[in-house]
Formats: structure tokens, sequence, C-alpha cells
């Protein structure tokens, strides 16, 4: 399964690479123009190479199982994030190097005289930097998800498509065989990317609906939300993974939100996600009224044994970051999974600790260890506190330390502290998984 993993990801590192590049492929085998010289020629080659990595994030994020399989969402959308800055960096370059190098070209930018083109060139740019500057600065910026999300996915194509109507109305390398085949292709396939997310799959949710059976409240300021499938027979999904949730609205809204799944993946038809109060959407989670409808989309992540065949586990929990262990933990006890496993979670205090007493109830059934760690721990309390440390990973850890998967999900200084204090245990990076759901 892991070499087949790492052909999968290298095929698909391999097609992002050559469609990127493919402009500039194009430049090569079309006709030259003539007079042009090195500077103008390079800032055509890498804003042609921008605008492809640009149009490739409808792919990067449009939830393609077979694009995302290989790495786990998470990675592919921080992937997603990081050649953005990228991308608009080559076009942003593309736009300072030609008036540089070719002061003449300045008068196309009078704001009076300038052609359509270079208008919807400069329209382009500045919709690029909406897009980048709210993305990096949303919290700053005071915007809510959901209202940028709706900044994000318009001006995100109205950009890519101001961007082309510059290339065909300057016409240089986009008028041949090659370079109009080329570009007309690169649209067809952005624009079918598009009605995937935006028609295919919220048609194919819309008929595939749930309804929230009950609304639970849990330690920790969380609530568990149980949905049943309404004329299907539920999602098939494997233990860790999670879904975008719709509640009360369309599927084809915005209004959607990443959660793990907290239940047994043995129960297909009976969906639980645990969600805790933290944002604008989660504030108001256990206002749900149960027998409202409900969307999935899903599943999606990595972040499951399933991935992992080991003699056993090792999790690394902080906060809310337990529910996608809780379901792992229930699916092994559905399985009789008799494989040891260590839980170590961290919690702020003793009632903010998610399925404290289930956690206890499910030991019954598995060949399971927790340890609580505390960072505000109550009179009396005998148990671990502060954080978790290397030191006290090595209380703790199994003697076959190195032949165990460590999973990590919480905050993402936790992650990075946990990820830092394996690595000065000596254990191997290759063992250790991690997901974040901070994709924006």
């Amino acid at each position: 399964m892991i070499i087949r993993l790492f052909f999968r990801s290298a095929f698909w590192i391999g097609v992002y690479f050559a469609v990127a590049m493919a402009p500039l492929l194009a430049m090569l085998i079309g006709p030259i123009p003539p007079g042009r010289g090195f500077w103008r020629e390079f800032s055509v080659g890498i804003g042609f190479a921008g605008l492809s990595m640009m149009g490739l994030q409808f792919f990067l994020t449009g939830r393609f199982k077979n694009i995302t399989a290989p790495y786990g969402i998470d990675v592919v959308y921080h992937f997603h994030r990081a050649i953005s800055l990228i991308a608009f960096s080559f076009i942003l370059l593309h736009a300072v190097i030609i008036p540089v190098s070719s002061p003449e070209t300045l008068i196309l930018l009078h704001p009076v005289s300038a052609p359509w083109w270079m208008a919807a060139g400069a329209a382009g740019l500045l919709a690029f930097a909406v897009v980048i500057t709210t993305s990096l600065y949303r919290i700053q910026l005071g915007l809510h998800y959901e209202r940028w999300r709706v900044i994000h996915g318009y001006v995100s194509v109205a950009a890519v498509a101001l961007a082309m109507a510059h290339v065909i109305g300057v016409g240089y390398y986009a008028q041949g065989p090659a370079g109009r085949g080329l570009w007309i292709a690169l649209t067809i396939a952005w624009v079918l990317a598009l009605v995937n997310v935006r028609v295919i799959k919220p048609w194919k949710m819309f008929r595939r609906p749930y309804i929230i059976e009950k609304v639970e409240r849990e330690h920790g300021n969380s609530w568990s939300l149980t949905l049943l499938p309404e004329g299907h027979k539920g999602m098939q999904f494997n233990p860790g993974q999670f879904a975008w949730l719709t509640i009360g609205k369309s599927p084809f809204s915005i209004r959607e939100h990443p959660f793990s799944f907290s239940s047994s993946a043995m129960e297909p038809d009976r969906i639980r996600m645990t969600i805790k109060e933290l944002g604008d959407f989660t504030a108001r989670i256990g206002e749900t009224v149960p027998g409202t409808r409900a969307y999935l989309d899903g599943p999606y992540g990595s972040f499951t044994i399933d991935r992992h065949a080991a003699v056993g586990y090792v999790f690394i929990a902080g906060g809310v970051g337990v529910t996608p262990v809780m379901s792992i933990l229930r699916t092994m006890a559905d399985r009789h999974d008799a494989r040891p496993v260590l839980l170590i979670f961290g919690s702020k205090t003793w009632e903010d600790v998610t399925f404290r007493e289930e956690l206890e109830e499910i030991k019954a059934g598995l060949n399971l260890r927790v340890v609580h760690v505390l960072e505000q721990p109550p009179a009396g309390w005998r148990g671990e506190q502060g954080w978790v440390t290397a030191e006290l990973l090595a209380r703790y850890l199994p003697e076959n330390r190195m032949e165990q998967d460590y999973f990590i999900c919480g905050p993402e200084p936790m992650q990075k502290a946990v990820r830092g204090a394996l690595d000065r245990l000596g254990l191997p990076m290759e063992h250790v998984q991690s997901e974040s759901f901070n994709f924006v």
C-alpha cells in the first residue's frame, strides 16, 4: 500500500508541474514575436507560469479524492496556500519587469487611453492581491469565515478570468495552434473543476441528506451531533477521517465547515461529530434543533490507522483534537482490535476533558492506557500537569516505541511542540502522523 501511495503521489506531482510549465513549452514551440528582449520574454514566461498555477488551485481546492488521497487533504490545502503565494509572486514580477525593462510600455497603463486588455490585466492583478491579502490577514481584517469564503471564491474566479482576457487580448503566444490550443484546454479544465465543485458535488450531496437526531453537550464546551441518513445507507469512512458539514442550508450554499467523525467507522448509518464552540459558526452549534436537515461532503483525510499497520499506536491529543482519536478507539473496540494503545491527552482543566467518562468505559474493550495532562489541575491532582514534553513522553512510551505509529491532533503550537519532542527522542518522523484544520 505504501508503494502504491508513493507512485500515486509522484504521479500527481508530475502532472502538476507538467501543467504548470505547459505555457512555457507552448512559448518554445510556437511562433516567436520579433524584436523582444530577454527580460520581456522572461516576464511573459513567469506570468504564464503564475497564471497556470493559479488556475490549478481550482483542482487543489476541489476536493478531488484521487488527488488528495496520497497526501491527505490538509497537506493539499497547505500546499495550495504556499504555492498561491509563489504564483502571485510570479504574476507580480511579470507586471513589474515589463515596464522596468521597456519604459515605452508605461503608456499602456494610462487610465484613459489604456486598451481593454491592459485594463483587464491590471484589474486581474488587483483581484489576485485581494485574494492573497484577505487570506493571509482574514482574522486581522475581521472577516468572518463565511464572508471570507464568498470573497475568496468569487474574486478568485474573477481574477483568473481577467488574467485570461489579458492573455488573449495581448495575443502573443496565444494565437498559434499550440498557444491557442493550450489556453483553450486549460480554460475548459478550470471551468470543469468549478462546475464539479459548485454544481455536481452539491447536487450529489442534495440527493443524500441527513437528519440530525441528537445534540448532546460534552465536556470542554463541545457538542456531539448524531446524524442519521435520510433515504440512503450513510457514509463509509475510515476511523479518524472527517467531512464538510452543512446544517439547515442547501448544499449549494457556502455554509460548510470541516469536522472529524467521532463515531465508529463500523456504524456508517449513525454518524457522530463532536464540535467545540470556537468560531462564528461553532459558537451556536449547541442551538441546533434535532430534526434539522444536514449534508456531508466526505470522507476526507489520511489521519487513520487503516493506512498504517503497526504493532501498536500512540495518540497525543490536545483539547477537541481527541475527536478523531475517539473515532479510532471506538472503531478498534468494535473490531475487537487487541493491539496496545496509549493516549496522552492534554487539556486545560479536568472539566475540559472531552469524552472523560467514555474513555474510562471504553478501556473494558481495548488494550488502552490513558494519560491525562492538565495545564490547570485541581487541588489534590496526582496525575501529569503542564505540557506534553519529551521528558513526559519518555516516561510513558512503550519499550518498543520504534515499532509504534504516532498520531498527533490538536492546536498548531501543541502539534509543533510534540513533533519536536518526538524528534528529540529519536523517533523517525515517517512514523508520525498529524492533522490540522487550519486550511485558511
